[in-house]
């Protein structure tokens, strides 16, 4: 079998004006990066806006595991599949981050002949966007320190200052610095910190934003640090908000391509959902819901993470409601669950399935009390056994959800049919009824333990001293009524990545808190998660290289 990139570099792709015409964009309406790349423009965005909009489906899954379960690898090839029955559709899906690329996790292009193109470039630089979102994260960071540099007008105390700068890369040295070192020129000396850029409060500014105006609101309001008498110094204090929105102007523009069988995609932002909230650009959903009957979206990670944050936080601000959830698993990931090494997931085995899959029945359990209609699919293996399948499919409609198997790996749309098919009665026969987990008017801390009782099935909550005071001190200044964004492992259902399965009798830890005033949402760091991942003792990056002719090896 050829590996992804083979498969990638080897698609004919077709004009990106010919990918927008299915979706009745003029070439004028698009702003060209090559011949396979584009920028929606405004003025398309402003044209459609009063359209109705679409059908919106959700692709979230169970806890990744070395097994793989193949979200982005469904979405791409149930899109692809709508496509080939006929129906004006297209993908909402986010960015790759470089620092997955260069790690472990891999990109967010898809697999196999579920894939979008051009790969290398979507994974790589793609057009800019997060470098775009790194400038403008340590402008305003460089305008801090030179702020205190400069005499301190606003009375910042160093010792708070929240901002931290970043780097899209997993770079562990850079956690915890010192900053200002030398002379008396070179600055106040003080700790410092990077986060990855999808973990950076602009990531979610701008995936979280409507438009340029209410983008700069957003810069504006983000806190920075806080002055000697405790009071929150923002970036509008810094006269900040205009350059970082010069810097993130195209950057706010969705971007266009397309699929191995020419399925319009919209790519644009990349928030992780294992610390941010994990969703493509707010700006691009809405977009894409009024140039399609049917849009496919994803959340990152697993349900308990990125579909939480996306029913609780993206679609509670944005106005969203989905129309039905596709919930990804596979046979191997369920019997991983169920204890079984990967080395040894080849084989039938019933008792481990059957063990695993309790892990999948929560985030069944999970998405329904969102009142969405679930669609569970198992993307397929060709180590998967008959009976292995079968005993899934019969639990799933035990929990009252359509089942389909999914082989888009393999053979791109066209075994994404039945599952496509699943999707489309579902969206015929059941009415989604969304309402988010919580109200917003709840205490911070009833927000935190909602999620983590009725999400993660914690039986309670502990804080560390200094995250109860930030909590105090955030409903003080008048932001209480946020949503909260808990960053956690993607692993386990739990705080310990440790625990597979469905994890009971633990209490989920919540060691820092911070607020994202721009964003809209208040942080929660549980367990060991870190903003600023590191690269294991193999990263991938020992595997790419490029050949003399300029073609790019080792990428997936």
């Amino acid at each position: 079998m050829k590996t992804d990139i083979q498969i990638a570099q080897e698609a004919e792709m077709i004009h990106i004006r010919e990918v927008a015409a299915q979706l009745g964009i003029e070439e004028d309406e698009l702003e060209l990066y090559g011949k396979y790349k584009a920028k929606l423009s405004d003025e398309l965005m402003e044209k459609v806006k009063d359209r109705e909009d679409g059908k919106l489906i959700l692709v979230t899954a169970i806890n990744p595991t070395p097994a793989g379960e193949g979200k982005t690898t469904t979405s791409v090839g149930l899109g692809e599949a709508f496509g080939k029955m006929g129906k004006k559709a297209v993908l909402a899906l986010r960015e790759p981050s470089l620092g997955p690329c260069f790690g472990i996790k891999g990109g967010a292009a898809g697999g196999g002949y579920a894939q979008v193109v051009p790969m290398e470039e979507l994974n790589l630089h793609f057009t800019g966007d997060f470098h775009a979102i790194t400038s403008a994260n340590n402008l305003l960071a460089a305008l801090l320190d030179n702020h205190i540099q400069q005499g301190n007008e606003l009375n910042i105390d160093p010792r708070q200052v929240v901002w931290k700068r970043c780097l899209d890369m997993n770079d562990r040295v850079l956690r915890n610095i010192v900053v200002g070192l030398g002379s008396k020129m070179d600055g106040m000396v003080r700790e410092d910190h990077f986060v990855i850029t999808v973990a950076s409060e602009i990531m979610a500014v701008l995936c979280l934003a409507d438009d340029m105006a209410d983008l700069k609101e957003r810069l504006g309001r983000m806190i920075v640090a806080y002055n000697f008498e405790g009071q929150p110094v923002t970036a509008g204090d810094l006269k900040a908000t205009g350059a970082m929105a010069a810097l993130l102007k195209d950057a706010l523009k969705p971007n266009l391509i397309q699929t191995l069988e020419h399925t319009p995609a919209i790519i644009h932002g990349g928030p992780f959902a294992n610390i941010a909230h994990g969703c493509n650009s707010v700006r691009a959903t809405k977009t894409a819901l009024k140039l399609a009957d049917y849009v496919v979206t994803e959340a990152g990670f697993g349900a308990d993470l990125g579909a939480e944050k996306f029913l609780d936080i993206k679609c509670r601000m944005a106005g969203l409601k989905p129309d039905a959830v596709v919930l990804v698993a596979t046979v191997r990931a369920l019997k991983y669950n169920g204890g079984v090494p990967k080395a040894e997931l080849s084989s039938e085995n019933l008792e481990a399935l059957k063990k695993g899959i309790v892990n999948l029945e929560k985030h069944i359990e999970n998405l329904q009390k969102y009142q969405v209609p679930v669609v569970v699919t198992l993307n397929s293996f060709i180590t998967d056994t008959k009976a292995e399948t079968a005993y899934v499919e019969q639990f799933c409609q035990e929990k009252g959800c359509e089942f389909a198997l999914s082989e888009v790996w393999e053979k791109g749309g066209a075994g994404g049919i039945a599952l496509a098919e699943k999707v489309l009665k579902t969206l015929e026969e059941k009415e989604s009824r969304f309402q988010p987990l919580y109200d917003s008017s709840l205490p911070l801390t009833d927000k935190i333990e909602a999620v983590a009782r009725e999400i993660y099935g914690a039986d309670g909550v502990s804080y560390a001293p200094a995250a109860l005071k930030e909590l105090k001190r955030i409903e003080e200044l008048g932001m209480g009524d946020f949503p909260v964004c808990m960053a956690k492992t993607q692993y386990s259902l739990s705080d310990d990545q440790t625990k597979l399965g469905r994890p009971s009798g633990f209490t989920v830890n919540v060691r820092e808190v911070y607020v994202s005033a721009g964003a809209g949402f208040v942080v929660a760091i549980t367990g060991a998660i870190m903003t600023m991942p590191g690269l294991g003792k193999t990263p991938a990056a020992y595997g790419i290289d490029v050949s003399d002719e300029g073609v790019i090896t080792g990428l997936f």
